[in-house]
């Protein structure tokens, strides 16, 4: 299992290989989903996934 500290080749690299980022990704609303899709090269790691989701859903970015 994965820790919070791997680092990936970008998000779809990310959750083919942590099942908690992946069930996490798969849950999240459409509109957070887009637009971490944009960002996918950028997000490589669980908490760099979770934190922009947590920003995406509180409206900050």
């Amino acid at each position: 299992m994965a820790n919070d500290f791997d680092a990936y080749n970008g998000l779809y690299d990310l959750l083919d290989s942590d099942e908690e980022s992946n069930d996490f990704y798969t849950a999240l609303p459409a509109f957070v989903k887009d637009s971490i899709d944009q960002r996918a090269e950028d997000i490589c790691s669980r908490d760099e996934l979770f934190s922009y989701a947590e920003s995406l859903l509180q409206g900050d970015e």
